[in-house]
């Protein structure tokens, strides 16, 4: 935390618009238009202590700095920060290898700190050590749960599996025999966390009602506030998805068993439930409460899809009924499926008349194996269903922050989305204009029509870009206690809600848990049963949800390097010149001063294509389409970019599709790249015999065939060091002894001294944590 001197408004620098080598489409972003607020540092209030992943150089580099090699400059995998003085005895070991290394100071006279290893991590390139790089550089602390946070969980095995409480079941409201429950999730999935219930009621003074039931895991009736794996939860604040595998925010016995809404089982759920009038969806009544349900169905998108569709589809749960009854309750819950899907389309369109706006962003599943690895990142196929899933989820976070913020005005948790500045919508609208469309910006609601009204007949791929830069144009949706922000502040952008917040995924998101338990003291206290305030302070509430926010920014950009690894890893041991899979077909959304930034449909992959390299030369079209380097200029404007050579002038146009070559460039201490290279003006044709993975599948099987050699390879390693012991599963994955070591020690040490001493004496004080800390260790 630093403390900055902002300069006048006269000596304010706007960011470059050309493109440079290892930018992304984040970095080019236009803002020429508008110069950024820029300022001095002046003071550094609190020093952001953690652990830096390094590169050891090879031999002749550490020869070169000294001649014992006890004092080697080391090379952190982030660009920003200089090169770390290292004092070892085993620089000739380390050659190559990414190294845990912490920082001990740094002399006012050195270019560079000095500092210590602390753990090695792996050679550099392998994948299980670029994975625990991003972690580490990410801030992501995911070790094996302990044994005392273990301890708290309930018994469920196959020798004594878990059930209900009957002194729990008479507190609660029971809709095992009164409502046809089911859920709708990515297939293969087993952390079900959101159930849905629709169903007529008799008719009132207004005519037909319905009754929507949304009904959420009860996390918190098993986690309870201030345990130890509260405590372990609220410290990751979410489950961390990486493009091969993920991290659970909660212990399995939890997400995959106790709290996952699974079919034909009991559970607890917190649930809302809403009497609609059937015609125009006006609420009559809405209840808030814990209930106890057993999910009938458990279906997968593509399963509910075809129902609604009136496709001959099999559901698991009635493969083994007489005909008869199978039929009977086929339609009954084809039926509860048309139901659910009316009213989603009758509530999106609310919001879409209040200005909600379906940008485009990268929506992807997890595809998991028989042990619960995610093998592949499978990006949604558009399907009707998954907007009626969403469109309940959305309803009922609306009406839960509706409640809980009633209930306790300045001590509520909510999401807030703020509107983008207008100056982040000049590459939107410059992009859309040059393609002869009008994108109105003034409102959400405005940008809404704007954005259904800019469609390209000849190429969907057109709005689907403008869509991904209004996206790019959007700030963050972010936690927030209310009574740290105004009133006016609360509203949601994008979903064109007054008050949101987050309530159905209390497995995996700490903010949900947040919410249920404020949910629960609302509804005590208009029972009378409760106390009549919220469980934490604004203070203590605000400080909880910029913690989650931090966390959530690591998780995300640490899924987004993860992707962009497996990308890496993928096309590495291709050779780009004669690999078919190499070449492919590309979009031009924007353009930069010296090349453009383009899209691949095939494999989801953004990035630069430039025109003009270090030696001056620019790309030169030749008659059949390719393109060649020559001596040149190069000139942009507005909607295209233009290449002038002896042998003629060559166009490149925004939204213009071109063939690119895609190879790796490698980097030893940094992330490899991507580097995109323009092979014609053409759109590419593939051979007849190449087989196209468009979107889901071609994302799927890059993610699976990196991981299968990743494998390959790791056997091979094995066998030839013949005897070497076989590790386990936790020390494969984190690169972890079992028995005590200094390092864990002192990891362990360090998350204890960042505990709020408050927070744990609600759940066996410090001493409680402490033993935590010991077991695990």
């Amino acid at each position: 935390m630093v403390a900055v001197e902002l300069l006048p408004k006269g000596e304010w620098r706007g960011r470059t618009t050309a493109l440079t080598e290892g930018q992304g489409e984040e970095k080019g972003d236009e803002t020429q238009s508008q110069p950024m607020a820029t300022g001095r540092v002046v003071g550094i209030l609190q020093r952001n202590w953690r652990d830096y992943v390094v590169t050891f150089p090879p031999k002749e580099e550490t020869q070169s700095q000294s001649r014992n090699s006890q004092r080697i400059l080391a090379t952190p995998w982030d660009q920003r920060i200089p090169k770390i003085r290292i004092s070892t005895q085993q620089a000739d070991k380390l050659q190559d290898h990414r190294v845990i290394v912490r920082l001990d100071s740094w002399d006012s006279t050195s270019l560079y700190p000095n500092g210590h290893s602390v753990r090695v991590l792996g050679r550099a390139g392998e994948l299980e050590t670029e994975v625990q790089t991003i972690l580490i550089e990410n801030c992501i602390h995911v070790p094996p749960f302990s044994e005392a946070q273990l301890g708290e969980m309930p018994v469920s095995s196959p020798e004594s599996p878990w059930s209900v409480d009957p002194a729990e079941v008479i507190t609660r409201r029971d809709l095992r025999k009164t409502h046809l429950v089911f859920s709708i999730d990515p297939r293969g999935c087993e952390d079900v966390d959101d159930t849905l219930s629709v169903r007529s009621l008799p008719p009132g003074p207004g005519g037909q009602r319905l009754e929507l039931g949304v009904h959420i895991a009860d996390v918190t009736h098993f986690v309870k506030e201030g345990s130890l794996t509260d405590l372990e939860a609220r410290a990751r604040a979410t489950t961390y998805y990486l493009a091969d595998r993920r991290y659970d925010m909660l212990p399995a016995v939890l997400s995959a068993d106790l709290c996952s809404l699974l079919g034909g089982v009991d559970r607890y759920a917190m649930s809302v439930m809403w009497d609609l009038d059937a015609q125009t969806m006006a609420v009559n009544n809405v209840w808030y409460g814990r209930t106890l349900i057993q999910s009938s169905y458990q279906l997968y998108y593509e399963l509910a899809q075809a129902l609604l569709n009136g496709e001959e589809a099999e559901v698991p749960e009635l493969a083994h009924l007489p005909p008869g009854e199978r039929d009977a309750k086929l339609a009954q819950l084809t039926q509860a499926l048309e139901t659910l899907t009316h009213v989603a389309r009758q509530l999106r369109a609310q919001r879409d008349r209040g200005g909600a706006l379906e940008l485009e962003g990268v929506e992807v599943r997890a595809q998991l194996d028989e042990d619960r690895n995610i093998t592949a990142l499978v990006p949604r196929q558009p399907l009707e269903v998954h907007e009626t899933v969403a469109e309940c989820m959305i309803y009922a976070n609306h009406w839960v922050a509706r409640k809980i913020h009633e209930s306790f005005p300045q001590q509520a948790l909510l999401r807030h989305h703020p509107p983008p500045r207008q100056e982040f919508f000049n590459q939107l609208q410059d992009s859309a204009r040059a393609r002869g469309f009008t994108i109105d910006t003034r409102s959400n609601k405005a940008l809404a029509d704007s954005l259904d009204r800019a469609v390209d007949p000849q190429d969907p791929l057109v709005n689907r870009l403008l869509r991904v830069m209004a996206t790019m144009a959007m700030s963050n949706a972010l936690y927030f206690s209310t009574g740290a922000c105004p009133v006016e502040q609360y509203y949601h952008y994008g979903l064109a809600l007054d008050r949101y917040t987050h309530f159905t995924s209390p497995i995996r998101r700490y903010a949900d848990m947040i919410v249920h338990r404020l949910l629960t003291a609302a509804i005590a206290m208009e029972k009378g049963a409760g106390p009549a305030k919220a469980r934490a302070s604004n203070k203590e509430l605000e400080e909880v949800a910029q913690q989650i926010n931090n966390k959530n920014r690591a998780a995300q950009h640490a899924q987004k390097v993860s992707t962009e690894l497996f990308q890496c890893l993928y096309f590495r041991d291709k050779d780009p010149e004669t690999d078919e899979r190499c070449v492919a077909d590309a979009v031009i959304y924007t353009i930069r001063a010296n090349g453009m930034l383009v899209f691949i449909p095939r494999y989801g992959l953004k990035g630069a294509v430039y025109l003009k390299n270090r030696e001056g030369q620019v790309v030169s079209e030749r008659q059949d389409g390719g393109c060649d380097w020559q001596t040149g200029s190069l000139q942009r404007y507005l909607d295209h970019i233009t290449t002038t050579t002896a042998a003629g002038t060559s166009t490149f146009n925004l939204f213009q599709h071109i063939t690119v070559r895609i190879s790796v460039q490698p980097s030893r201490c940094h992330s490899d790249t991507i580097r995109l290279e323009v092979v014609s003006n053409r759109p590419h044709q593939a051979p007849e015999t190449q087989a196209q993975p468009q979107g889901a599948r071609g994302r799927s099987q890059l993610v699976q065939e990196v991981v299968r050699q990743a494998e390959e390879a790791s056997q091979q390693a094995e066998e030839k060091r013949g005897r070497a012991p076989k590790l386990s599963k936790e020390e494969r994955e984190f690169r972890q002894s079992k028995c005590p070591n200094l390092y864990s020690l002192l990891e362990e040490v360090r998350e204890l001294a960042l505990l709020d001493l408050a927070a744990c004496g609600a759940g066996g004080g410090l001493g409680a944590a402490a033993q935590a800390c010991a077991t695990s260790a």
